[in-house]
C-alpha cells in the first residue's frame, strides 16, 4: 500500500515526508482494519513531521483523523462489520489500569498510545485500529467533512469544556483555524458570545460568517472583558494577551500538544482576580462520542480544504506557512 513516512523531521517547506511502498498492515486481536476515504491534516501532524513533537520511531505514518470502511476485522473484534464507516482518531489505546484510567481520565493514562505517533496512522491507504478506540460517524457528514472532528473538533470540544465559560458567557478565541472554526460552532450554539483573534483575514472572515461577534488582530484586545478564552495558535507569546483579555475569575484553556515558550507574567496584570490557566490533554472518548452527537444535531459546518492524498507534503507545507483557512484534508481513492 502507499503512505506517507517521516523521514527526518524538519521544516516543512523541506520534504520530511516521504511517499512509500509499504504491506498492508493485518489487524490483530480485537481490531479492525480500516480503508481509508479521506484523512485529515492537523498541526499536530506538522509538529510530528517538524520535530517539534519528536517521533516515537523513524518512517511513522502520521495521521489520526482518519476516516473510511471497515475491510477486515481481527481475531475477537465483534463492535463492527465489514462496511461499517467508522473514524480513527489520535487516542489509540489506553492501559485501563492505571488510577487516571480508573478514575474515567483516560486521557492522563501514563501508558498511552497515540494514532500517527506511537503507530502508524492515517496518511495511507490502509489503518488498524482498536475497535474499542473506533467511532462510529453520524450519517449528517460524508467522509470529507467529518474527517476534521475527528481530532480537530474533538480536542476543540476538550477546550471548551476545560475553559468553564458560563452559560451567555463571552469566549475569546486564539488562532482560528480547523479546530477553532468548529469549536466556535459549539460555543455560538450553546449561547456564547464569540470572539475571535487572529492574524489571517481570511480567517476573520470565516469566523464572522460563523457568527462571531467580532474578529480582529492576534493581539488585539476584544471589545469586551472575556468570561473564558482558550489558545489555540502555538504562539507563547498569546498566553499573556489572552489573560489580560479574561475579566475577574476568567479561565484560559491552552488547546495545543505544542507550546512555544509563554513569557514572563505580571502577577496582578495576567493572574490576580482569580484568574486560571489549563492545558489541555488529549481527550477521552467519551469526549469524542459527545462531540460527534453535538456536531450532528447543531448542523456544524466544517471548512475544509481537499487536497489530493498525493500531495500531503504540499498540504503540510500550506499548513505551516498559514496558507489554508478551515482544515486541510486529504482525499484518497476508496475503491
Amino acid at each position: 500500500m502507499k503512505a506517507w513516512a517521516v523521514d527526518r523531521p524538519g521544516p516543512a517547506a523541506d520534504g520530511p515526508l516521504v511517499l512509500v511502498d509499504k504491506a498492508a498492515p493485518d489487524p490483530g486481536p480485537g481490531e479492525v482494519r480500516v480503508r481509508v476515504s479521506a484523512c485529515g491534516v492537523c498541526r499536530t501532524d506538522l509538529h510530528l513531521a517538524e520535530g517539534d513533537l519528536p517521533p516515537r520511531r523513524h518512517g511513522v505514518v502520521p495521521g489520526h483523523e482518519a476516516v473510511g470502511r471497515v475491510d477486515a476485522i481481527g481475531p475477537g473484534a465483534h463492535r463492527f462489520s465489514v462496511g461499517d464507516r467508522v473514524g480513527v482518531a489520535w487516542l489509540a489505546r489506553t492501559c485501563g489500569r492505571c488510577r487516571f484510567c480508573q478514575r474515567g481520565a483516560e486521557n492522563l493514562c501514563t501508558d498511552p498510545t497515540f494514532t500517527g505517533w506511537d503507530r502508524d496512522g492515517g496518511y495511507a491507504e490502509l489503518v488498524t485500529v482498536d475497535e474499542a478506540f473506533a467511532y462510529g460517524l453520524p450519517d449528517e457528514f460524508d467522509d470529507l467533512h467529518v474527517a476534521p472532528l475527528l481530532c480537530a473538533g474533538i480536542i476543540g470540544y476538550r477546550a471548551l469544556r476545560r475553559a468553564d465559560l458560563p452559560p451567555g458567557g463571552r469566549l475569546g478565541i486564539y488562532g482560528f483555524g480547523g479546530s477553532a472554526h468548529i469549536t466556535a460552532q459549539v460555543a455560538l450554539a450553546e449561547g456564547a458570545e464569540v470572539h475571535v483573534m487572529t492574524r489571517s483575514p481570511d480567517a476573520q472572515r470565516l469566523a464572522l460568517e460563523l457568527g462571531a461577534t467580532s474578529a480582529g488582530g492576534a493581539t488585539d484586545p476584544p471589545p469586551r472583558p472575556l468570561d473564558a478564552a482558550i489558545l489555540f495558535a502555538p504562539v507563547g507569546d498569546l498566553a499573556p494577551v489572552a489573560l489580560e483579555a479574561l475579566d475577574r475569575g476568567g479561565t484560559l484553556a491552552i488547546a495545543g500538544i505544542h507550546l512555544s515558550d509563554i513569557p514572563s507574567l505580571h502577577y496582578q496584570r495576567h493572574l490576580f482576580q482569580e484568574r486560571t490557566v489549563r492545558s489541555v490533554t488529549a481527550n477521552t472518548r467519551a469526549d469524542g462520542e459527545h462531540l460527534l452527537a453535538t456536531a450532528a444535531r447543531i448542523g456544524l459546518r466544517t471548512s475544509v480544504v481537499p487536497y489530493p492524498f498525493e500531495q500531503a507534503d504540499a498540504a503540510l507545507a500550506d499548513l505551516a506557512a498559514d496558507r489554508i483557512t478551515g482544515a486541510a484534508v486529504l482525499q484518497l481513492d476508496p475503491a
